[in-house]
Protein backbone atom coordinates (compact mmCIF):
# COMPACT_ATOMS: atom_id res chain seq x y z
CA UNK A 1 0.00 0.00 0.00
CA UNK A 2 1.28 3.44 -0.95
CA UNK A 3 0.31 6.79 0.54
CA UNK A 4 0.19 9.60 -2.05
CA UNK A 5 -1.15 13.02 -1.09
CA UNK A 6 -3.08 11.49 1.81
CA UNK A 7 -4.71 8.80 -0.35
CA UNK A 8 -3.86 5.18 0.29
CA UNK A 9 -3.49 3.09 -2.85
CA UNK A 10 -3.42 -0.68 -3.02
CA UNK A 11 -1.39 -2.21 -5.82
CA UNK A 12 -3.93 -4.98 -6.41
CA UNK A 13 -7.57 -4.42 -5.59
CA UNK A 14 -10.07 -7.19 -6.35
CA UNK A 15 -13.01 -4.79 -6.16
CA UNK A 16 -11.41 -2.64 -8.84
CA UNK A 17 -10.92 -5.67 -11.08
CA UNK A 18 -14.52 -6.79 -10.60
CA UNK A 19 -15.73 -3.26 -11.29
CA UNK A 20 -13.76 -3.18 -14.53
CA UNK A 21 -15.25 -6.50 -15.63
CA UNK A 22 -18.85 -6.04 -14.52
CA UNK A 23 -19.44 -2.29 -14.88
CA UNK A 24 -21.44 -0.72 -17.67
CA UNK A 25 -19.67 1.16 -20.47
CA UNK A 26 -20.03 4.64 -18.92
CA UNK A 27 -18.62 3.46 -15.60
CA UNK A 28 -15.69 1.78 -17.34
CA UNK A 29 -14.88 4.99 -19.23
CA UNK A 30 -15.06 7.00 -16.01
CA UNK A 31 -12.88 4.49 -14.18
CA UNK A 32 -10.36 4.36 -17.02
CA UNK A 33 -10.18 8.16 -17.08
CA UNK A 34 -9.47 8.11 -13.35
CA UNK A 35 -6.71 5.53 -13.80
CA UNK A 36 -5.13 7.65 -16.52
CA UNK A 37 -5.28 10.71 -14.29
CA UNK A 38 -3.62 8.74 -11.50
CA UNK A 39 -0.89 7.70 -13.93
CA UNK A 40 -0.38 11.33 -14.96
CA UNK A 41 -0.18 12.31 -11.29
CA UNK A 42 2.67 9.83 -10.87
CA UNK A 43 4.47 11.28 -13.91
CA UNK A 44 3.97 14.78 -12.49
CA UNK A 45 5.42 13.72 -9.13
CA UNK A 46 8.41 12.02 -10.79
CA UNK A 47 9.11 15.07 -12.98
CA UNK A 48 8.99 17.43 -9.98
CA UNK A 49 11.25 15.10 -7.99
CA UNK A 50 13.79 14.92 -10.83
CA UNK A 51 13.54 18.66 -11.36
CA UNK A 52 14.65 19.34 -7.82
CA UNK A 53 17.57 16.93 -8.18
CA UNK A 54 19.17 19.31 -10.69
CA UNK A 55 21.98 21.44 -9.28
CA UNK A 56 20.14 24.67 -10.09
CA UNK A 57 19.26 27.07 -7.33
CA UNK A 58 16.39 29.27 -8.44
CA UNK A 59 13.86 31.23 -6.40
CA UNK A 60 10.53 29.50 -5.84
CA UNK A 61 8.68 32.12 -7.90
CA UNK A 62 10.90 31.38 -10.92
CA UNK A 63 9.85 27.71 -10.77
CA UNK A 64 6.19 28.75 -10.68
CA UNK A 65 6.64 31.16 -13.59
CA UNK A 66 8.47 28.53 -15.65
CA UNK A 67 5.90 25.89 -14.71
CA UNK A 68 3.13 28.03 -16.18
CA UNK A 69 5.11 29.12 -19.24
CA UNK A 70 3.97 26.30 -21.61
CA UNK A 71 0.51 27.89 -21.57
CA UNK A 72 1.95 30.62 -23.80
CA UNK A 73 1.03 28.15 -26.57
CA UNK A 74 -2.59 29.23 -26.16
CA UNK A 75 -1.70 32.51 -27.86
CA UNK A 76 -2.27 30.77 -31.21
CA UNK A 77 -5.99 30.74 -30.44
CA UNK A 78 -5.98 34.49 -31.04
CA UNK A 79 -5.48 33.69 -34.73
CA UNK A 80 -7.85 30.71 -35.08
CA UNK A 81 -8.65 27.28 -33.68
CA UNK A 82 -6.33 25.37 -35.97
CA UNK A 83 -3.28 27.53 -35.24
CA UNK A 84 -4.12 27.50 -31.55
CA UNK A 85 -4.26 23.71 -31.49
CA UNK A 86 -0.89 23.47 -33.23
CA UNK A 87 0.85 25.92 -30.90
CA UNK A 88 -0.82 24.52 -27.77
CA UNK A 89 -0.01 20.92 -28.69
CA UNK A 90 3.60 21.80 -29.49
CA UNK A 91 4.10 23.46 -26.11
CA UNK A 92 2.38 20.59 -24.25
CA UNK A 93 3.82 17.55 -26.01
CA UNK A 94 5.68 15.08 -23.83
CA UNK A 95 8.00 14.02 -26.67
CA UNK A 96 9.37 17.58 -26.71
CA UNK A 97 9.91 17.39 -22.95
CA UNK A 98 11.76 14.08 -23.23
CA UNK A 99 13.91 15.43 -26.08
CA UNK A 100 14.85 18.48 -24.00
CA UNK A 101 15.79 16.29 -21.03
CA UNK A 102 17.85 14.02 -23.29
CA UNK A 103 19.67 16.95 -24.93
CA UNK A 104 20.43 18.38 -21.51
CA UNK A 105 21.63 15.03 -20.20
CA UNK A 106 23.92 14.26 -23.14
CA UNK A 107 25.33 17.78 -23.49
CA UNK A 108 25.62 18.48 -19.77
CA UNK A 109 23.39 21.57 -19.92
CA UNK A 110 21.09 21.53 -16.90
CA UNK A 111 18.99 24.31 -18.41
CA UNK A 112 17.64 21.95 -21.08
CA UNK A 113 16.88 19.40 -18.38
CA UNK A 114 15.12 22.09 -16.36
CA UNK A 115 12.89 23.05 -19.30
CA UNK A 116 12.23 19.40 -20.14
CA UNK A 117 11.23 18.42 -16.62
CA UNK A 118 9.09 21.54 -16.25
CA UNK A 119 7.32 20.81 -19.53
CA UNK A 120 6.79 17.18 -18.53
CA UNK A 121 5.42 18.22 -15.13
CA UNK A 122 3.17 20.87 -16.65
CA UNK A 123 1.80 18.58 -19.34
CA UNK A 124 1.10 15.82 -16.84
CA UNK A 125 -0.55 18.25 -14.44
CA UNK A 126 -2.79 19.52 -17.24
CA UNK A 127 -3.83 15.96 -18.01
CA UNK A 128 -4.60 15.32 -14.34
CA UNK A 129 -6.96 18.29 -14.54
CA UNK A 130 -8.53 16.87 -17.72
CA UNK A 131 -6.85 19.14 -20.27
CA UNK A 132 -5.52 16.97 -23.07
CA UNK A 133 -3.98 17.86 -26.39
CA UNK A 134 -6.32 19.90 -28.56
CA UNK A 135 -8.13 19.05 -31.77
CA UNK A 136 -8.15 21.80 -34.42
CA UNK A 137 -11.93 22.27 -34.45
CA UNK A 138 -12.37 23.79 -30.97
CA UNK A 139 -10.40 24.58 -27.80
CA UNK A 140 -12.73 22.48 -25.68
CA UNK A 141 -12.31 19.39 -27.89
CA UNK A 142 -9.36 17.54 -26.35
CA UNK A 143 -7.75 14.13 -26.52
CA UNK A 144 -9.30 13.40 -23.10
CA UNK A 145 -12.83 14.34 -24.18
CA UNK A 146 -14.77 17.57 -24.24
CA UNK A 147 -14.24 20.15 -21.50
Amino acid sequence: MFIIAGISLKIWNWNLLLHLILADADSKISLMKGLLQLEELAVFAAAVFLLFQLPLHLSWWVYILLFLSPDIGMIGYLMNSRTGAITYNFTHHKALAICLVAVGFFTGHETFQLYGFLLLAHSSFDRVLGFGLKYPDAFKHTSLGNL
